[in-house]
C-alpha cells in the first residue's frame, strides 16, 4: 500500500512539472503600438546642401605707384579705413615735373619740324628759278619732301601721346573705393619704381567663402544658385548669398571625391525672418551697418545651398508615405477609420514631402510605427509547488 502511495504521488509530481514548465512562458508576440497621426498642412519645403568654411574678403586691390620716384608721405596705415579717392600716398613730384617739362618741349619741337616739313614740301611743289619764276616741279623732290612730312607728323603724334600718359599718370596713390586698409609695403623715403605696389585696399562689406560639395550633389549647383550663409559666431544671423565659382576638377581624399565651390554673400545684411530674399524692411540700414562691422574675414561659416524651394504647398512626413509599384500611398485616418490613398508627391528634403494631389489640407496620416516584440511570463517565475502532506519542492 505505501509503495503504491509513493507511485501515485511521484506520477502527481512528474505531470505537475511538466505544467509548470509549459506555462512558465509564453512565445514571443509582434504587438503594434497605438497609431500616431500627423495633419497634412501647408509650408515653405527646402532641399539644400550643406557644408562648412571659412569668410574671406572678396574685394581686394593692390594700389600701386604709377611712377618712380621717393615716397615722401604714406598717409594711412594698416586698419585705417578711407574715402573713395582719399590720398593715401604721394611721391616726391619735383622728378615728375622735369620729365613733364621735357616731354613738353618734345612736342614743341616735333610741331616744328613738322612745319619745317610742310615748308619744304609747298618749295617742292611749286620750284621757282633763281630769278623768281615757276618752273616744274620734281616728282622725285616732291615724294620725298611728302614722305618728310609723313614722317614729322607721326613724331609729334607720338610725342603728344607720350605727354598725355604722362600728364595723366599722377604722383599720388589714391583710394578707388571706400574701404580699409589691409597691408601697407612702403615708407616714407623709400625709392619705388613704377608699378611697385604701395598698398592693399579691401572692401569690408563683400564677402565669400569656398566649401566642398560632392560628386552626388555637384550636378545639382550651378553659378547663380541660391544660398544661405550663417556666421558660427552669430548663428541667430543668416545672410544671402549665390554660387559664383565651381572647380572644373575635383579633389579626391580618402576616397571621396569633391569639388570646391565658392559662394559670395549678396549683402553684409542679414536675412530677416519671414523676409523675401533682397527685400529690406524699414529701419534696416542701421542693422546692416552694425552687422558688417561684426562680420570678419576668417569666421567659420555654414553655407546651405539652395537646391529647390517652394513655398506654401502641402506637406507629410516621410514616415507617412510608404510605395509599392511605383505609386505612393498614405493611410488617412477618418472618423477613426484608416483607409489607403494613393498620392501624388513633389519634392522632399528627406523629413517631410510636398504632396501634389490626393490630400487636402487638414486631413490625418497615420505615422508608420516600428513594432514591439514582448513575452509573457508566469508570476513568480519559476516558483515552488507544494503538495498536501508532502512538503515543498522548488524552495
Amino acid at each position: 500500500m505505501k509503495v503504491l502511495k509513493a507511485i501515485v504521488i511521484i506520477l502527481v509530481l512528474c505531470s505537475v512539472t511538466v505544467f509548470s514548465l509549459s506555462c512558465a512562458s509564453k512565445p514571443s508576440t509582434a504587438t503594434p503600438s497605438a497609431n500616431q497621426t500627423a495633419t497634412v498642412q501647408r509650408g515653405n519645403l527646402v532641399v539644400d546642401i550643406t557644408a562648412s568654411g571659412n569668410l574671406a574678403l572678396s574685394h581686394k586691390t593692390d594700389l600701386a605707384f604709377e611712377t618712380a620716384g621717393t615716397a615722401v608721405e604714406v598717409l594711412v596705415a594698416v586698419g585705417d579705413s578711407v574715402e573713395e579717392k582719399q590720398v593715401l600716398a604721394r611721391l616726391d613730384t619735383s622728378d615728375w615735373q622735369r620729365n613733364l617739362r621735357t616731354l613738353q618741349l618734345a612736342v614743341i619741337r616735333a610741331e616744328i619740324s613738322l612745319k619745317n616739313a610742310q615748308q619744304a614740301l609747298e618749295q617742292a611743289e611749286e620750284p621757282t628759278d633763281s630769278q623768281g619764276n615757276p618752273i616744274a616741279p620734281d616728282p622725285l623732290e616732291v615724294d620725298m619732301k611728302e614722305l618728310g612730312v609723313e614722317v614729322a607728323e607721326a613724331d609729334l603724334e607720338d610725342a603728344q601721346e607720350v605727354l598725355d600718359e604722362a600728364k595723366n599718370v599722377s604722383p599720388e596713390v589714391k583710394a578707388p573705393f571706400a574701404g580699409f586698409i589691409a597691408n601697407v609695403n612702403v615708407a616714407a623715403g623709400d625709392e619705388v619704381k613704377k608699378g611697385t605696389v604701395a598698398m592693399t585696399l579691401a572692401d569690408p562689406t563683400q564677402f565669400e567663402t569656398q566649401v566642398l560639395v560632392n560628386e552626388m550633389d555637384i550636378l545639382n549647383v550651378k553659378p547663380g544658385t541660391s544660398a544661405n550663409v550663417t556666421a558660427n559666431a552669430m548663428t541667430m544671423l543668416t545672410f544671402p548669398a549665390k554660387v559664383t565659382w565651381i572647380s572644373p576638377t575635383g579633389t579626391v581624399q580618402s576616397g571621396v571625391v569633391n569639388y570646391k565651390v565658392k559662394v559670395q554673400l549678396e549683402s553684409p545684411q542679414p536675412a530677416q525672418p519671414g523676409q523675401s530674399r533682397g527685400t529690406q524692411p524699414s529701419g534696416a540700414a542701421q542693422a546692416s551697418g552694425q552687422t558688417s562691422n561684426l562680420l570678419k574675414e576668417g569666421f567659420s561659416v555654414t553655407v546651405r545651398i539652395i537646391l529647390q524651394e517652394k513655398n506654401n504647398v502641402l506637406l507629410v512626413p516621410n514616415k507617412a508615405i510608404t510605395t509599392r509599384s511605383r505609386q505612393t500611398f498614405v493611410q488617412v485616418l477618418k472618423d477613426n477609420v484608416v483607409e489607403e490613398r494613393s498620392i501624388k508627391t513633389g519634392i522632399t528634403n528627406g523629413q517631410y514631402t510636398e504632396v501634389t494631389d490626393g490630400l487636402s489640407e487638414g486631413e490625418k496620416v497615420v505615422i508608420r510605427q516600428a513594432t514591439v516584440t514582448s513575452s509573457t511570463t508566469t508570476p513568480g517565475g519559476g516558483g515552488g509547488i507544494r503538495i498536501p502532506g508532502i512538503g515543498g519542492f522548488g524552495g
